[in-house]
This record gives structure tokens, C-alpha cells and sequence, in this order.
């Protein structure tokens, strides 16, 4: 049985770092220039985090059939080819039928599963075919990314079936799956995320939107390790939004726009400013409109980091090479994604006192916030702050009431602006969440009547906000993204509570908005038990958790469900409550259950705050 299911690898891999030699790894690969193992020299510590491969890049080149392989023996040849990083897979094809080979589109879906496929000779039915073989791969599959390159996590068994025939005297596949399979380790060699950026379509609350309508939102997406990431990543954002995003986000781009055929490797000049000839679709659009197209790709560019080259402005070109616009990036910092997220200077909790405090970079001891919040008496349990600092708004500690109050020594705290009839501060109102363009989101858990609401900033009447079926689960928290687009919650049900990712849609009138949550999904399914989420990016969020037995993890995950390409975080124990800064390299701080309040700094431990406080949050 074993050697009909496996055989060894035959890929020859090289590594080359970027700018440097081919350096080949000595022993049964390829090599060029392979010297002696060295016997002495300093122990260095090697990064293995996960965004190292997207620095150094790995070339894995497939090997032809060989003469006389029979069924299991080619099928394992085919799939070690698949890995390889030619462009088009050619060697891949010489295992195929001529007619297979036209056939096959390799990257219309490809499937991920926990380890490469195993392979096995499907057992004689009855009716020999002696014509042909048919060979069985199955896995546990954990995700699937399709034509759009969009991630869509899915765990469940995998089986499916390649037919070969003889090709004269050899044997070759005729028939085979759409698409690629992989284990998740070739997956995470051959593609990396990327963020491709659209506008928010904010509908009704454009006219509200504190920070206006050009609000870019993350749409990431995998797409494969190659020589040329720059023209894959800009061929994917003209290929428009995935169908998640879709509905709440848009392109400036005109329909159908699409790289000139004289224009498919793009790369930035001696003056660091890339380059972009369009199909004539884009040959008319107006300035405004260039500088939001320039816009979307000098973001989508600026996020491939340290594997592509800098590019420090976009200059759109009409097919004939005339200039349709230039965009800095100095001139793009009114369309910046980050710009909604606020200065993220200050993290703020409920003391023991039940008031607000926070702390800066200057002052790490807690200081009480100015105005009614931060007074003796104050009386809450949650706090939410805005992006930009200035309201803050609290829940009481029995969770029935919601105020809002400005940041300022002598602001009035006013009336409530909500009230639940839920009983307890569990069944009462949820720790309430800004969003970037002035909107304030808090959820009403009285069992008799479960909402979401939304209070526009200056607002004294709340939106309720249509939901999809929870059946029967109810939200227990929920966080906002600063675009205003997407909302991560933790859903209580049947005993589990799960992290759950919607967008918001946007209709109706300015003065009778309606609101939506729709495309309700698992963001990770791994785990059984979620504690604690916080936004941590543009297409990031960082979980406290616990998979099926386990015991609680601290986790990045990407808003598509798939793993952050951030290294593991050291959890303090007893999670209950997690923040950090969407916008950049700031600390995390968190609520547990025996240490209190902790921080962690950038390169440091976690750092006890203080022993007693609760709601630990970033604004937002």
C-alpha cells in the first residue's frame, strides 16, 4: 500500500534573495556553485515568521514524467509539478493528454488541504477498464480560494477522481478536477494576501460621513508568488471587488478597463514612479475621477511590502502613452485608508472606580479622562471613544443605559441616549463601537427583543439595523471597522460563542436611512469558543480563543477567514477583552481574568497596568 500512495519528491528548489545569487540547497536538488557544509562560525538565529518567504522567494521547478510510470507513480509526479512556480504550469502539462492539457484551466479554483492529497488506485469496480485508471486523491480540506483569488475557508472531507489512459505507450491523464489541490504548506509557499482597495459606498450617510466619501476599504486576496507581483496584484484590483465586498464597495475604474497589451509587466522607474497604460475604456474619465483610480492602485501596490520595489507615485496612461494623471504619495493622503482610524495616542478602560481612564506613550500611569466620565460616580462598565477622540460613550454598570458625553472638562453628561429592559448587565446593552465616519453601534440584548442599533453622531433617535437569522444566537459584543463597511460579532449559541464577520449595506434616504447586515460568516472556524476580538488592520483582526479541547490562543485572522500573516502572539491567560490600533505598530492591551489590565509593547512582555479594571479599548 505505501508505494502505491507515495513516492518522494522529485522538485529541484532553489532560494533567491532578493537582489543576490541563486543560492541551491546541497544534497539530492539541483545545484550550482553548492560549496562544503561549514564547520564552524557563529549560531545565528534564523526569522522563520511567516512573512519571511515574501522577502526571500522560493523557486520550485517541476520534473517531466518519466518513461514507463505507471498511474499513482505519474498522478504523484503531476501534483508535485503543480507546485511548481512556472507561470503556466507547462511541465504540469506534459502529464496530461493533449486534449486534457487544452482543457484544464489550472487556476479557475484552487483547493487547500491539510496535507498534499493522498493517492490510491480506485478498486476494480467489476467491469475492468482496460482502456484506462481511475485514481482517488482525498484530504481534509480546510479552504478554497476561486477565480477572483478571494479565500473562502471550509472545512470538511475532500475526494475526487483523475482518469488515465495510455498515450502510445505511456500513461497520461485525460480527466482531472478543476482547478489546483494543495497541501497547506506548498499554499502558503506559492501565494501571498494582498489588499486591493475599493470605495465605500455609504449610501444615505455619505452627506453624515465625518471624513467624507472617499473611504477605501480592504478586499484581500491571494494571489500566486511570482517574478512580477506588482502587474499580478494591479491586473486583480481592474478585475474589480470579490463578491463578498461587492455590494458595498465600488471602483472608479470604468467597467471593462484593463492593462494595454503593451503594458503586462509593470515595475516603478529610476524616479520610483509606476507606470500604467490602460485600455481605451479609461481614455476619457475626468481628473477627480483618475486621482481616486490612481488612488485605489498606489495602495494595493504599497501593500506587497519589502518583495516588490518602492513605489513612491502612479502615473496613468491613455493607451497611446499620453498622461491621463499622476498621484504622489503625498498627494494621496486624502484617500490614505488609515486616515479614518484615528491618532490611536491613547488607550483607554474602566478603572476599579468604575471610570474612565487612559494612558499615553508620556503618561503610562492611568489618568482619568476630562469630563463627566472620567468623575467619581461615573458609574459605567463599557466605554467606546471616537476615531477622532473628541465623544466617548458609555454603558452603565446594570447595562440598561447608554450616554454620551465629549471628552472635556465642564461637558454635560446629559440624558441617556438608549435604553435596554434587559435584566443584568448580561442581558443589557453590549460595550458600544464607533466607526470612522461618525456612527455609533451598540447591540441590545434583552432576550425579549435582541437589536442592533446605530446612533449617528448628534443623534438623539437610534437606526435599528435589519440582521440576517442568528437562530436563536445572540450578539454578545461587536466591533466596528473604521470604514463603516464591515462588523466582527461574537454570536452566543447553543452553548458556543463564534466570530462572526458581516457587511453593512446602506439604502434609503438621509433622513430615513435603512441599514442592513448581510453575508453574515465564520471568520475562524477553528475555533469552538471566542472570548475577545479587536480590529488590527485594514483586513485583520486579532481573537481570543479556544479550538474544540483547547486551551484560550491569542490570533491574528484575516477578514477572509484565513491565517494573518503575523507570528503568533504569547496570550496572557484568562483573555476577556482584547484591543489594538487598526492603523499601525501600537500596543495591545487587555482585560484578564487574574493580572487585571496588561499591555504589550512592541518587542516586550505583557506588562501588568493595573490589577483591577475592565473594557480595555483603542477608539473606534
Amino acid at each position: 500500500m505505501g508505494a502505491d500512495r507515495y513516492r518522494p519528491r522529485r522538485t529541484r528548489r532553489t532560494r533567491r534573495a532578493l537582489g543576490g545569487p541563486a543560492l541551491l540547497v546541497c544534497g539530492a536538488l539541483l545545484l550550482t556553485g553548492c560549496a562544503s557544509m561549514p564547520d564552524s562560525g557563529d549560531v545565528r538565529r534564523v526569522d522563520s515568521s511567516p512573512g519571511t518567504d515574501a522577502d526571500t522567494q522560493v523557486r520550485v521547478y517541476g520534473v517531466s514524467p518519466g518513461k514507463g510510470e505507471q498511474p499513482v507513480e505519474l498522478v504523484n509526479g503531476f501534483l508535485e509539478a503543480t507546485t511548481s512556480s512556472e507561470e503556466t504550469l507547462p511541465t504540469a502539462k506534459e502529464y496530461l493528454t493533449k486534449g486534457a492539457a487544452r482543457r484544464w484551466d489550472p487556476f479557475a479554483t484552487t483547493t487547500v488541504l491539510a496535507q498534499p492529497p493522498e493517492v490510491r488506485v480506485e478498486p476494480d469496480p467489476g467491469e475492468r477498464d482496460s482502456d484506462g485508471r481511475t485514481v482517488v486523491l482525498s484530504g481534509k480540506r480546510i479552504a478554497t480560494v476561486d477565480a477572483t483569488h478571494a479565500y473562502r475557508p471550509g472545512e470538511g472531507d475532500y475526494e475526487e477522481r483523475i482518469h488515465l489512459s495510455k498515450a502510445g505507450s505511456e500513461w497520461r491523464i485525460d480527466s482531472l478536477p478543476r482547478g489546483l489541490v494543495l497541501g497547506e504548506a506548498d499554499f502558503q509557499r506559492m501565494y501571498y494576501s494582498v489588499n486591493k482597495y475599493y470605495f465605500a459606498e455609504l449610501g444615505p450617510d455619505a452627506s453624515n460621513s465625518r471624513v467624507g466619501q472617499d473611504v477605501l476599504v480592504a478586499d484581500p486576496v491571494y494571489l500566486r508568488m511570482s517574478i512580477d507581483p506588482v502587474t499580478a496584484a494591479v491586473k486583480a484590483l481592474l478585475d474589480g471587488p470579490t463578491s463578498w465586498p461587492d455590494p458595498v464597495v465600488s471602483t472608479s475604474f470604468p467597467s471593462g478597463t484593463a492593462l494595454s497589451r503593451r503594458d503586462q509587466k509593470l515595475a516603478p522607474d529610476d524616479s520610483n514612479t509606476l507606470k500604467v497604460r490602460l485600455t481605451d475604456r479609461a481614455a476619457h474619465v475626468g481628473e477627480a475621477r483618475c486621482a481616486r483610480m490612481a488612488a485605489q492602485l498606489l495602495f494595493t501596490v504599497q501593500g506587497l511590502g519589502q518583495s516588490s520595489p518602492e513605489v513612491g507615485s502612479v502615473r496613468l496612461e491613455r493607451q497611446d502613452g499620453s498622461e491621463l494623471c499622476t498621484l504622489s504619495r503625498d498627494g494621496a493622503r486624502s484617500f490614505a485608508p488609515d486616515r479614518v482610524n484615528g491618532s490611536g495616542a491613547h488607550q483607554y478602560f474602566v478603572d476599579a472606580g468604575h471610570r474612565v481612564v487612559r494612558l499615553s506613550d508620556e503618561a503610562r500611569e492611568p489618568q482619568a479622562v476630562p469630563g463627566p466620565f472620567g468623575e467619581e460616580g461615573a458609574g459605567l462598565r463599557a466605554v467606546a471613544v471616537s476615531r477622532d477622540e473628541r465623544l466617548a460613550a458609555g454603558v452603565t454598570e446594570d447595562g440598561r443605559s447608554l450616554y454620551v458625553s465629549e471628552l472635556r472638562s465642564g461637558a454635560p453628561r446629559g440624558g441617556a441616549k438608549l435604553h435596554s429592559q434587559g435584566g443584568g448587565a448580561q442581558y443589557g446593552l453590549s460595550a458600544p463601537s464607533w466607526d470612522g465616519l461618525g456612527g455609533l453601534w451598540v447591540a441590545d440584548r434583552n432576550p425579549g427583543a435582541p437589536k442592533l442599533l446605530r446612533l449617528r453622531e448628534g443623534a438623539d433617535k437610534a437606526d435599528e439595523v435589519r440582521l440576517p437569522d442568528l437562530k436563536g444566537g445572540v450578539i454578545t459584543a461587536l466591533r466596528m471597522s473604521a470604514d463603516g463597511t464591515r462588523i466582527a460579532m461574537l454570536v452566543k449559541r447553543a452553548g458556543h460563542t463564534t466570530l462572526r464577520l458581516g457587511r453593512v449595506e446602506r439604502s434609503g434616504g438621509e433622513s430615513a436611512p435603512e441599514l442592513s447586515i448581510r453575508g453574515l460568516h465564520s471568520v475562524s472556524p477553528r475555533l469552538e469558543d471566542v472570548d475577545a476580538v479587536s480590529w488590527a488592520g485594514d483586513s485583520r483582526l486579532v481573537v481570543a480563543g479556544r479550538e474544540s479541547g483547547g486551551v484560550q490562543q491569542l490570533q491574528y485572522v484575516g477578514t477572509d477567514g484565513s491565517p494573518a500573516d503575523v507570528p503568533a502572539v504569547p496570550g496572557p491567560n484568562g483573555v476577556e477583552a482584547v484591543a489594538a490600533f487598526e492603523g499601525g505598530s501600537r500596543p495591545l492591551i487587555a482585560e484578564t481574568t487574574n493580572d487585571g489590565i496588561v499591555l504589550l509593547p512592541p518587542n516586550e512582555d505583557w506588562k501588568t497596568v493595573v490589577k483591577e479594571g475592565s473594557a480595555p479599548v483603542y477608539p473606534g
